[in-house]
């Protein structure tokens, strides 16, 4: 299973599924990482978390736990 924290910096992945529960994945979901959109990693902040990716015409930056919970294509 390739998770979205594995995805290097300037590569895309398309989001499979989402994992964990309750109000994180609700969290997850508002932001606008669903299934099926594509999402870009753009950068690593310089100690390795969070990420910043861009999805749906604007960038977001998400820690590496989080990302551990979106599986990816």
């Amino acid at each position: 299973m390739k998770t979205l924290k594995d995805v290097p910096v300037g590569s895309s992945a398309v989001v499979a599924k989402l994992h964990g529960e309750g109000p994180v994945k609700r969290r997850i979901m508002d932001m606008g990482i669903v299934k099926g959109v594509e999402i870009t990693v753009r950068k690593v902040a310089p100690a390795g978390d969070p990420l910043e990716l861009a999805l749906r015409g604007y960038e977001l930056s998400l820690r590496k736990d989080e990302a551990a919970l979106v599986e990816v294509v």
